[in-house]
């Protein structure tokens, strides 16, 4: 994983030093951008190192430091009750927004399972849509793809789904198979949070579905960035969140699928690449994105965009994302 443990503490001192919603650091973090590739993380878990929080394979080799952003005012417009943008390549935060305040998060705990996938691995292993999703789906009013009780995908097609459109119907088929079961899958996200040092993060659903109430799953826009940052270690991850749309061709044992991004900031965006939307009327509108431009990486998250427009949370995003790729390094 990135070196964001001091990023995080830095960042932390920074808010409360400043009682501000806006100032930098120059703290080590993200180790990618200015053309580098991310490191590949190899699927699966080695619990020889107690420090260690992703795959080895996942961390950065060692990179020269390059100057820090000039950060120069704050971005404007921004109605998100919460948010933060870092500089992918140094870790240096650019912008914070009550970044250590605790919120519900929605459909972006949808990161977490997928990261949790990704570490058990197996993604051809054929999975059973259970005959249970249907009254989930309605019970919970949740977003879904169509899934067909007893119809069979594969673990990376049900993946694709979730991501996608952000699914629950293919979150819950995941979850079941991987846990095995919700409680059992569940416990594993939160271990995960544990391991990734996330004090502050918890999960109460694999998809973010509000219960058992409207703040059970809920995290912070600090915490998040680094949650994200793990999911981004993975090859896989990286290539299903750049979607803009998955088309599934009928195969044995299931249907045909056919869905496009829920992100109006992927669709949108110029450089976007990911990474999460998600809305309930307690979170508000949110998102975990990232976006590249001119060589650098930019890494962020808004939480509590206005609950009136699909498209709050992609617009406070972009108005973030033009304010720090206007920064200038100093000269």
């Amino acid at each position: 994983m990135r070196r964001l443990a001091a990023w995080l503490l830095t960042a932390g001192t920074l808010l409360v030093a400043s009682g501000t919603a806006a100032g930098c650091s120059a703290a080590p973090g993200l180790a990618y951008a200015q053309g580098a590739t991310r490191p590949s993380a190899s699927v699966g878990r080695s619990a020889a190192s107690a420090t260690a929080k992703v795959p080895a394979s996942a961390r950065p080799k060692t990179e020269p430091a390059r100057p820090g952003l000039t950060v120069s005012g704050a971005p404007s417009g921004v109605k998100a009750k919460a948010g933060i943008l870092i500089d992918a390549a140094t870790g240096q935060v650019l912008w914070a927004r009550n970044a250590d305040a605790v919120r519900p998060i929605a459909s972006i705990a949808k990161v977490m399972s997928a990261l949790v996938i990704l570490q058990a691995g197996g993604l051809n292993r054929k999975i059973v849509v259970p005959a249970a999703v249907t009254g989930y789906v309605a019970k919970n009013q949740a977003n879904a793809a169509g899934l067909i009780p007893g119809q069979v995908f594969t673990a990376d097609q049900l993946l694709h789904v979730m991501m996608v459109v952000s699914a629950a119907d293919a979150a819950y088929a995941l979850a079941s198979a991987y846990g095995p079961g919700l409680p059992g899958f569940i416990a594993k996200m939160n271990a995960e949070a544990a391991r990734l040092g996330l004090a502050h993060t918890h999960f109460t659903s694999p998809d973010g579905l509000p219960y058992p109430t409207e703040t059970s799953t809920y995290s912070t826009a600090a915490e998040l960035v680094r949650l994200g940052e793990a999911a981004m270690g993975y090859p896989e991850f990286r290539s299903v969140v750049d979607l803009r749309a998955y088309n599934l061709p009928r195969g044995a044992g299931h249907d045909a699928i056919s869905v496009s991004t829920d992100s109006y900031f992927l669709r949108t965006y110029p450089g976007a690449v990911g990474i999460k939307t998600g809305f309930t009327n307690a979170a508000g509108h949110t998102l975990l994105f990232e976006a590249v431009r001119g060589g650098r990486t930019l890494t962020g998250d808004v939480l509590g965009s206005s609950v009136n427009g699909f498209a709050a949370a992609a617009l406070d995003s972009a108005n973030v994302l033009n304010w720090g790729f206007s920064l200038k390094q100093p000269s």
